[in-house]
């Protein structure tokens, strides 16, 4: 994957995908920030960080770290859905993205929607899709997303 281990410029700020050693990192307190994410031992973090790398660049999550901090400060995934349809076409679909509330306002969730919009195009993916509020629409629409329909729930 191309970008797999960047660095943004002027900041000791690394885009990367997510490693073991992150739970340390602060990167279940960042998913807090987003929703509900409840106490998880190492050994689950470890189980459901093995499971996820087991489906490789089809499900990938993006975090970026503060290098002086040691903190991860965003993060978002993309996972690819195999479809019959459009010649046995790609679908991504991009999910919890989160940039921590201290750290808004530098592009950082733009860098991780173009991360993970551009892994999901490298994969061969026809489309790319995410869900989000009104809230955050003007946010995706500044990513290059548009609205198309309606989700229902």
């Amino acid at each position: 994957m191309e970008n797999s281990n960047s660095s943004i410029e002027g900041n000791n700020l690394r885009v990367r995908k997510l490693e073991l050693s992150d739970k340390s990192k602060g990167f279940l307190e960042l998913l807090r920030q987003l929703t509900v994410c409840d106490s998880v031992s190492d050994k689950e973090f470890e189980d459901r960080f093995k499971e996820i790398s087991m489906y490789g660049d089809d499900h990938v999550i993006c975090v970026i770290e503060d290098e002086i901090s040691g903190k991860i400060i965003a993060s978002g995934s993309v996972f690819i859905e195999k479809k019959f349809i459009r010649k046995c076409g790609k679908v991504g679909h991009i999910e919890d993205v989160v940039v921590d509330a201290g750290s808004r306002g530098m592009q950082l969730g733009k860098k991780i929607v173009g991360f993970l919009a551009d892994h999901a195009r490298s994969m061969g993916c026809y489309k790319v899709i995410l869900d989000c509020s009104d809230e955050n629409k003007m946010f995706y629409e500044k990513c290059g997303f548009k609205k198309k329909e309606i989700q229902m729930v």
